[in-house]
């Protein structure tokens, strides 16, 4: 007989216990392969932009920089710029630090914002991140290698331009290089910020407009601050001080350096990362804090349709761009009322009589102004044909064509809406240009003439907004070529006659061939040309749009 032993106590097997970091440095490794190229040109780019400015700078000589301390010391530069520092020895030094500073810091923040969000709310909402999670990654490794690449780019950026700041402007490295790690320092504030606000939104692009809309009550915050400071102390208002963009240039690169205002930039950093922390302890995973309201069961009848779906989705970044560029077109044209002032400095420069011409100094500089404007609505023209990628990407065109709408139809309704924004970008900026202009008793140019030059600028966004639809439709992956003719035109425009670039090369950029309103006459057939490239290529979208697969392999 064969004996049967008995069996023992039940033992539950415990789960080996893992960090909630676990799988950081592999997550962070992926980031930086998903991102290598997007990241390469956001560094390039802002290299460039100080090697522009620099370089005009260094053309500028001592009266040319002179004659931009004049213009600094107006209360439109000061909401533009900031509270100015070493205006009375005005060099290459204190330039960078007066006016570069903010619109840098500007620039990485939104990078900041826009990374740390891509890798944390928006791969929950995707459902990718699920997928990770189910292998060895720690709840918290995927927020903490997002803030790790984030502070990993900055650094870089830092690094490469300041040597840039260095070289170009031929400044002392020490100072340049603490300069752009102080940018990288109070970019890291917005980081934390979208940090904070993936906690506590559900969807992605909510949790960009609230990192933005942080970012923009700090623009106002520190404008208005220095705006109602002493002009002669130069250190703003306690509401400046209120703002982590006045950290930054409460440093005084350059003029009177101190670097103890970066320690609230710190501080306040360290300070949102212990709350993201908690809160992404608490939260349910693909949840935010904040649940979403409620919809109705049934969609409006407005609702059903390509066209309102596609309104729908862009009409918020359309509100905040019209809006955050309507203000700094307004402040822009608050300085034309004190340029006679400067009228004879100015155009005994040979850069600013290469950039602005001869004759009326005021319709010069405002006509310069219009290509900013213009510029700026080429600008939203390509991010709105970069939309049809990411819907097309998370996979909600093809629900769409899965229903009775029909590829044209999908795809005219996003460009009909995109081209409706960039009409109103425009359109608008020029709007707030008079507007500025008039408020400071500028009635020369009208306002017949800004809208005017606005209207004739339609067609150069257009050519950029059928490039885009036309590259989506027959190569996706080839949006960098985008970026680059805008890219290119921003050149074109403003350093092409200081450059002496060919008209062969100039060319290329739309802008280029609309004509001056302001300061010459119009070229009807040059308007028409533009307009006829533009309706080719989204003729040629179309086409293409029908052929290929969806998604795009």
């Amino acid at each position: 007989m064969t004996a049967v032993a008995a069996p023992g106590p039940l033992v539950r097997a415990r789960p080996a216990r893992t960090s909630t970091l676990t799988g950081t440095g592999r997550m962070l490794r992926l980031m930086l392969r998903r991102d290598r190229w997007r990241l390469l040109v956001w560094t390039a780019a802002v290299a460039a932009l100080y090697a522009s400015a620099l370089g005009e700078y260094v053309l500028l000589g001592a009266d040319g920089l002179q004659a931009r301390a004049v213009l600094m010391r107006t209360p439109a530069m000061i909401t533009l710029a900031g509270p100015g520092y070493g205006l009375d020895d005005y060099t290459v030094g204190p330039a960078v630090a007066n006016e570069l500073v903010l619109w840098m810091l500007v620039a990485l923040a939104v990078l900041s914002i826009l990374e740390v969000v891509r890798h944390t709310r928006a791969e929950e909402e995707s459902g990718r991140s699920e997928v990770l999670r189910a292998g060895a990654v720690g709840r918290h490794a995927p927020s903490v290698a997002a803030l790790l690449l984030v502070v990993l780019v900055q650094a870089v950026v830092a690094v490469v331009t300041g040597a840039v700041v260095a070289g170009v402007g031929r400044l002392p490295a020490g100072e340049s290089f603490a300069l752009t790690g102080a940018i990288a320092v109070g970019a890291l504030v917005f980081a934390a910020v979208a940090l904070v606000a993936a906690q506590v939104s559900e969807h992605a692009r909510t949790a960009t407009g609230l990192s933005l809309a942080v970012l923009g009550a700090a623009f106002v915050a520190r404008a208005l601050g220095d705006v109602q400071g002493d002009l002669e102390v130069e250190h703003g208002t306690a509401l400046s001080w209120l703002s982590p963009i006045a950290w930054v240039q409460q440093t005084r690169a350059f003029v009177d350096p101190r670097w103890w205002p970066l320690g609230l930039s710190l501080a306040v950093t360290a300070v949102l990362l212990a709350v993201a922390a908690v809160l992404g302890s608490r939260r349910d995973f693909g949840g935010g804090l904040v649940a979403p309201r409620g919809g109705r069961a049934d969609a409006a009848a407005a609702l059903r349709g390509p066209l309102a779906l596609a309104w729908r989705q862009q009409r918020g970044g359309l509100a905040w761009t019209t809006l955050g560029l309507g203000a700094m077109w307004f402040a822009t044209g608050g300085v034309v009322s004190s340029l006679p002032a400067v009228t004879s400095t100015l155009l005994e420069n040979p850069v600013y009589r290469a950039i602005l011409g001869e004759g009326d100094l005021v319709r010069a500089f405002l006509r310069v102004i219009g290509l900013y404007v213009a510029l700026g609505a080429g600008a939203y023209a390509v991010s709105a044909t970069l939309r049809l990628r990411t819907e097309e990407q998370v996979g909600r065109t093809e629900y769409a064509l899965a229903t009775a709408t029909g590829r044209h139809r999908w795809l005219g309704a996003h460009l009909v809406v995109a081209a409706a924004g960039a009409v109103v970008v425009l359109l608008s900026g020029a709007l707030a240009l008079w507007a500025g202009a008039a408020v400071t008793g500028v009635t020369d140019p009208s306002f017949g003439d800004l809208v005017g030059l606005g209207a004739v600028y339609l067609p150069a966004p257009g050519v950029l907004l059928g490039l885009g639809v036309a590259l989506y439709a027959w190569a996706p992956r080839a949006e960098p070529v985008l970026w680059a003719l805008f890219a290119w035109s921003f050149v074109v425009g403003l350093f092409g006659d200081l450059l002496r670039l060919p008209d062969g090369a100039r060319g290329v950029s739309p802008y280029w061939w609309v004509p001056d309103p302001l300061v010459g006459h119009v070229e009807v057939a040059h308007l028409v040309g533009l307009a006829a490239v533009a309706a080719a290529l989204v003729v040629l979208a179309f086409v293409g749009f029908r052929r290929r697969d969806v998604p795009a392999a």
